[in-house]
């Protein structure tokens, strides 16, 4: 059985993956490691990759974890590279969201806040259901706010401008995080949101099946 390598998207871990049908791979989840100072996306993704021990690997990434993957795909060709609800360049950022880049907030706002902005985050990330909520609110009440504070940072901070040709890129038409109408996707999920891989299991693990 293929093995595939999942990395997650920011704060989120294995269980975001829980909807998901991975019957047809032996999945293999990349564990978040402690990010330095001042360390760079493309830097964090290089010491991820360790954790990655095959030539030629499959790797699918979801929003932070596809930018990690990208910066994967560029340093690696032989690598298949399937990102979902992600971006894989600058220009494909909502401009509303650089912003952060240069009034940084987010490095001022106290974790417990950081922690508790419910409607924020369902607004913008999408899950449904009792089930849904549940786990991620879970997964974000065990989110480290240092680690968050960093990624966001490298985020607003990551310039990529080069698409590299061994990724595949799926999207929903309803991501309000990272629009639809910025990003050049390969594959559509009709009324996809951010979360697509929890409210939309079936579509995603039927399209990760076809492309694996």
């Amino acid at each position: 059985m293929k093995k595939v390598y999942f990395i997650s998207g920011l704060g989120a871990d294995k269980r975001a993956f829980s909807f998901l049908d991975l019957t047809f791979c032996e999945p293999i989840f990349i564990d978040w490691i402690k990010p330095v100072d001042n360390e760079s996306l493309y830097q964090y993704a290089m010491r991820l990759k360790e954790q990655i021990n095959e030539p030629s690997p499959t790797i699918v990434g979801v929003s932070f974890g596809g930018m990690l993957a990208t910066e994967i795909a560029k340093s690696d060709a032989s690598a298949k590279v399937i990102i979902i609800s992600s971006n894989k360049i600058k220009k494909e950022f909502p401009k509303i969201l650089l912003i952060g880049k240069y009034i940084p907030l987010y490095k001022w706002i106290p974790s417990t806040i950081l922690k508790k902005a419910c409607a924020f985050r369902v607004r913008f990330f999408g899950p449904k259901g009792e089930n849904q909520k549940k786990i991620f609110n879970q997964i974000l009440k065990d989110t480290d706010t240092k680690f968050t504070k960093w990624a966001i940072h490298s985020i607003l901070h990551w310039g990529n401008k080069i698409e590299p040709i061994n990724i595949t890129h799926i999207h929903g038409t309803s991501d309000t995080l990272l629009p639809y109408k910025l990003v050049k996707a390969d594959y559509t999920i009709d009324k996809g949101t951010h979360l697509m891989i929890m409210n939309h299991p079936k579509e995603i693990s039927d399209l990760l099946k076809k492309l694996i």
